[in-house]
């Protein structure tokens, strides 16, 4: 009886000591990951992905040893050895998934077509930034906040929009409709001048188009709608983030100078006619 309660007891204070260690090698390694990538300016994505790995072995050498400590589980382990071959087949089937997931995340850290911090469409309708990588999943944040988990074997499937793969200069369309009485002209050197001036605008040509004297920042004509012309302004940014807020600051300015210039910006113009005025209309006119 003190035999069974002894080992018993080793293998639940086993238990206890691997949660415990896990634990704290989690909120260490996420403190040195932390420091590092921030002193060093060093991407974390292989540091997180290593982090993964090893509480997974940690989990899965301490819950065998103390499994493997009660006689009970040794016996079941022993009668199952004779049926190792259909057991194996059924292990493979239930975890053919799990196995997915994780050779999946293994390609994504190694061939990198994305990393955490990189900002990623995905289905044209989910957007965020990579948040991590783990051994079964990748968590994203939307710009609300909100966790998007999509399986590794799933998303290394997926054809990807990085915005952060290789270059991180983003290209904004800074497009604003003036009405046909409008002077063109005018209106595109009031786009040039705001877009020239913001802070964060950087010059986007190559040393090629600069060479053969491209404009530094074009703006064209690009729709002549139902009530207005549109122009667009290919404006640069240095990422993605200061891109979205170029864009909005750009739009306030130049809506700003329009109103001084007086260039109209057009909105449509509805005439609502009541069913009962044209009646009324029908019988003045009738004899």
């Amino acid at each position: 009886m003190n035999s069974f309660l002894n080992t018993w007891g080793v293998s639940i204070g086993i238990l206890i000591i691997t949660f415990v260690s896990a634990v704290l090698f989690q909120r260490f390694a996420s403190r040195s990951i932390k420091r590092s990538s921030a002193a060093m300016k060093s991407d974390p994505t292989n540091y997180k992905f290593l982090k993964h790995t090893l509480t997974a072995i940690i989990y899965i050498v301490g819950i065998s040893w103390a499994l493997h400590r009660i006689e009970y589980f040794r016996t079941i382990a022993g009668s199952l050895l004779a049926g190792a071959g259909i057991l194996a087949v059924a292990v493979g089937f239930a975890s053919q998934q799990a196995l997915g997931n994780v050779i999946s995340g293994v390609f994504i850290v190694v061939f990198k077509p994305f990393k955490i911090g990189d900002r990623l469409t995905i289905r044209d309708t989910l957007r965020g930034m990579v948040e991590d990588i783990t051994l079964r999943h990748t968590v994203i944040r939307d710009m609300e906040n909100r966790r998007i988990v999509i399986p590794n074997s799933v998303i290394s499937s997926e054809v990807l929009v990085n915005a952060d793969l290789l270059d991180n200069r983003v290209c904004r369309f800074v497009e604003i409709g003036i009405s046909y009485e409008s002077d063109i002209e005018k209106a595109r050197q009031i786009m040039i001048e705001e877009a020239l001036a913001h802070p964060t605008r950087i010059d986007g040509r190559s040393q090629e188009q600069i060479e053969r004297g491209a404009p530094e920042l074009p703006v064209k004509v690009v729709l002549l709608g139902d009530s207005g012309v549109t122009l667009r302004a290919w404006v640069w940014a240095p990422d993605h983030q200061s891109g979205f807020q170029m864009h909005c600051d750009l739009l306030e300015q130049i809506k700003l100078r329009f109103d001084g210039a007086g260039i109209e910006i057009p909105f449509p113009h509805r005439t609502i006619v009541y069913k009962k005025d044209l009646q009324d209309q029908r019988d003045e006119t009738s004899p």
